[in-house]
């Protein structure tokens, strides 16, 4: 193997490593003068809505307890050992 330095082919490789790099930039200029940025509308929510949510999961959740208890086949022991 030839040694680049010596051999005059370092001229290619630093050729090669410069056009990669301005090809880099180009797609980087390219992208950034072409995109087109849409603003984006700031949402505001309802602060009761958060409530009724919270009020809609207690009620599903004492619901879901007591048809457990109800469809249970099995009874627990009255006292814990």
């Amino acid at each position: 193997m030839q040694n680049p330095f010596e051999s005059g082919h370092i001229k290619n490789y630093l050729l090669l490593y410069a056009s990669v790099v301005v090809i880099m930039i180009l797609f980087f200029l390219a992208s950034t003068l072409f995109n087109d940025v849409k603003t984006v509308e700031k949402k505001v929510f309802k602060a009761s809505a958060s409530e009724e949510l919270k009020d809609k999961r207690v009620k599903s959740i004492e619901k879901e307890t007591q048809t457990k208890t109800l469809k249970s086949k099995l009874k627990l022991m009255d006292v814990n050992y």
